[in-house]
């Protein structure tokens, strides 16, 4: 059976290098591109038995590492590999902390990008040379709210998403074509799993999970 591998970046040139890249490591791999954390969604919950998942940390309806523990949470069999712009070692540390099998920066080479692929493929984490050693001196993340985020249900995460938008009960209703009280329930839900009163003290929370301010420039 041939493998499937899910390519999330809202950059159609840097999927069209992930994709060659893909095609050498496994010409006859399934390849699916999605360009937002919405269609991200879409696409896992129609492939959940995916073999790889190459996510960029900043697309649409992306909060930094929200992605990535949302899909670390729901199907913790999914490998996923972090592919950013940011070569900044807290943004690789946090990655790994949060369930990441590999951190491949977007300036590597082609064929140092096919062969993490290969590797995460075979069970192995892959991380560019050298940089293993520096992240045992860097401080491990606290993951306490990350397993909080984990635990919500995928409809959770996308009102979650939507609230951190700013967006209202109807408009989020309408968007997800349901009932306002079924807005209202998940809701309810998201603030009793992650340990939050009101709309204002998820967003806090939610931001946690945003890359800081000095390497968000760098990603993409």
């Amino acid at each position: 059976m041939s493998q499937h591998i899910i390519i999330a970046d809202d950059h159609p040139l840097f999927r069209a290098a992930l994709r060659q890249a893909v095609s050498q490591a496994v010409p006859d791999a399934e390849v699916a591109e999605v360009e937002s954390i919405k269609a991200l969604q879409a696409a896992v919950e129609q492939k959940p038995d995916a073999d790889l998942v190459l996510l960029d940390l900043n697309m649409p309806g992306a909060h930094g590492f929200s992605g990535l523990v949302f899909l670390r949470g729901q199907y913790p069999g999914l490998p996923v590999v972090v592919v950013s712009g940011s070569e900044d070692l807290q943004v690789m540390r946090r990655s790994i902390d949060y369930g990441a099998s590999g951190f491949i920066p977007k300036s590597a080479p082609l064929p140092e990008i096919t062969d993490a692929i290969q590797a995460v493929l075979e069970g192995d984490m892959w991380l560019p040379e050298g940089v293993a050693e520096k992240l045992e001196q860097t401080q491990a993340e606290s993951t306490d709210f990350s397993e909080k985020l984990a635990s919500l249900t995928p409809q959770q995460f996308r009102v979650l998403g939507m609230l951190a938008e700013g967006m209202l009960n109807k408009q989020i209703a309408y968007d997800l074509d349901v009932s306002e009280a079924t807005i209202k329930a998940h809701i309810t839900a998201v603030f009793r799993k992650l340990g939050v009163r009101n709309r204002t003290q998820a967003v806090i929370a939610i931001q946690q999970m945003e890359l800081d301010p000095s390497e968000t420039s760098l990603s993409g």
